[in-house]
């Protein structure tokens, strides 16, 4: 159930359109095959089938389109857009792309005021329409304070908008461009939409990246545009309000597009390992090798599990539980590089074969390292993590348990987030996920973790240590794990994952968590209490050979051979 498999997809949903999509999805991609898949990717074609597709079935429409603005079957229902960002990422990380840069483009629409705006876009969803999020510019990327693109007021009440969008998604054929700007008399943030089809909508050129290559990704100029009042989807704080909203939701999807990769890829490793001999003895027999595949499985189902815990989180958010604001963040940034670890391990066994034109491990290797580096998605995140710090280990308050959330309903809430009093956000105590856990990596894990607040208590950072940005991100590293952790491990006891499984995941937790405290002691300079408190984190995981040959035997090697795409 969670390792995904297109061709034995089974999974199960409380309504029947939701299983259409995705059956309809994946037999597009299995009629096209991975030769014609790879022929567009070297030849950078625009994917004008996958577009006719998404038309003709309604796809984006039925995915993106709140209740109300759409036909009876439409709704914005969080679990399944991000189902679907990992089937497409499964398949392409380019088709991912327009889906995302499409949901980042209707973001500000749907959480602005303009109703005739919102009326319109459904109509437009309906026929078809993708959308892009004219946000990054040249010279400023994320910086969002300093952007240059302004409009100015004419004197019959209506605007003229001028200034340039850099690394637009879908910035060709987008129906409408949500576009952020700042009033030029005022200096307040506003939010209009552009038609890329008007004489001064200027597409300047095609931006050439290693991945997403049939994708889209443009700069446009927008010069003496005319924006009228009813273009306006918001203004001031709402205008600044959706910028961050729409993030939270629109990057919340690289995540799952990290994770699809990682399983196509995993399947084709293994396939290439097992059939291939060396010395006499098939590759899947040497040690090595089995260890490599073993943890990149378990890391796999980790980043998956912490993934799937996190959308449980927003959609059940409010403005009393705003968890969310700490778990999205590191959806974006450590399951995101967790793939890029699964991948080098991954390679690590194929070696020459992962480079290969034909394979779609190819497009991997490309792909997956532009997924946490986009508009430096790790840094911000990180910034914005250790905010949490304090809160999450101290004050903690109690929560009604958040069940898995894979109901039919549309999660229209979203569009209503607040942004700011992040020292308002509590949580309960991390010890919580441990209750009734009796596994030997977990509890060396949660030892560790324990030391952590230790340190955070008796030794915190120094004022120097605090104004050393170096030192608070790597802190943040640290603090990372131990959430990424939790939800890992709230979510395996939802889920019913094998403790086996769950055993050998905490392996490299703890393992992983010794790297950063071995690297936080090398590399800053540490009070002598915080010193001492680190060394005492340096802990390894507990070896247990036969589980990790039972993992290996029951349900890593099993795969081999049971999802090739077709030719």
């Amino acid at each position: 159930m969670l390792f995904l498999n297109p061709k034995k997809y089974s999974m199960e949903y409380s309504d029947e359109n939701t299983r259409r999509i995705m059956l309809d999805t994946i037999d597009f991609f299995e009629r096209k095959g991975l030769k014609a898949l790879k022929e567009d990717d070297h030849s950078c074609r625009w994917y004008e089938d996958f577009l006719q597709f998404i038309e003709d079935e309604r796809i984006f429409a039925r995915l993106l389109t709140p209740t109300g603005y759409g036909d009876a079957d439409v709704r914005f229902d969080l679990s399944r857009i991000c189902e679907f960002s990992e089937l497409t990422a499964f398949y392409s990380l380019a088709f991912q792309y327009c889906f995302q840069v499409s949901i980042l483009g209707l973001g500000p629409i749907w959480m602005g005021s303009n109703e005739k705006v919102k009326q319109l876009t459904g109509q437009l969803l309906s026929k078809g329409g993708i959308f892009a999020f004219g946000m990054s510019e040249r010279d400023h990327g994320a910086d969002l304070y300093a952007n240059e693109m302004r409009i100015h007021r004419q004197p019959g009440g209506d605007y003229l908008a001028t200034g340039d969008k850099y690394y637009i998604g879908n910035a060709n054929e987008a129906a409408l461009v949500s576009v952020f700007a700042k009033y030029a008399d005022s200096g307040d943030f506003v939010f209009f939409v552009a038609d890329p089809t008007h004489d001064n909508y200027q597409l300047v050129k095609k931006i050439r990246t290693s991945g997403v290559r049939p994708a889209y990704v443009g700069e446009f100029t927008l010069k003496d545009y005319p924006v009228a009042e009813d273009q306006i989807v918001s203004s001031g704080q709402l205008a600044w309000d959706s910028s961050l909203s729409t993030i939270n939701i629109g990057k919340f999807q690289l995540g799952f597009a990290s994770v699809g990769i990682c399983q196509h890829a995993f399947y084709e490793a293994i396939d290439h390992a097992h059939r291939r001999m060396l010395y006499g003895k098939k590759v899947t027999d040497f040690s090595h090798v089995r260890k490599l595949f073993t943890e990149s499985y378990a890391r796999i189902i980790a980043m998956k599990l912490y993934a799937l815990r996190a959308v449980d989180y927003f959609r059940s958010s409010s403005e009393e539980d705003r968890r969310y604001l700490l778990f999205n963040p590191i959806q974006k940034m450590k399951v995101t590089t967790q793939g890029m670890k699964v991948i080098d391990m991954l390679l690590d066994v194929i070696a020459a074969k992962g480079f290969e034109q034909d394979t779609y491990f190819e497009l991997a290797i490309r792909d997956i390292g532009m997924i946490p580096r986009l508009e430096g998605t790790t840094h911000v995140n990180m910034a914005l993590v250790i905010k949490f710090m304090a809160n999450y280990f101290f004050n903690n308050v109690d929560y009604p348990e958040i069940p898995m959330r894979r109901d039919a309903r549309d999660d229209s809430n979203l569009f209503r987030q607040t942004t700011g009093k992040l020292a308002k956000i509590k949580f309960p105590g991390y010890r919580k996920a441990y209750e009734g856990v009796n596994l030997p990596n977990a509890g060396v894990f949660l030892e560790m973790v324990d030391l952590f607040k230790e340190m955070l208590a008796t030794a915190p950072p120094t004022e120097e240590q605090m104004k050393d940005v170096d030192y608070m991100l790597h802190l943040g590293e640290l603090f990372t794990m131990i959430v990424y952790a939790q939800l890992v491990l709230e979510n395996a006891r939802l889920y019913q994952v094998n403790h086996d499984l769950v055993n050998q995941i905490f392996a490299f937790m703890v393992s992983d968590y010794a790297q950063y405290t071995l690297a936080h002691l090398s590399n800053f300079v540490n009070t002598p209490a915080q010193e001492k408190l680190l060394q005492r984190m340096m802990k390894r995981p507990i070896p247990d050979p036969a589980q990790r040959d039972r993992v290996w035997e029951d349900q890593v090697l099993v795969l081999q051979g049971q999802y090739s795409m077709n030719e």
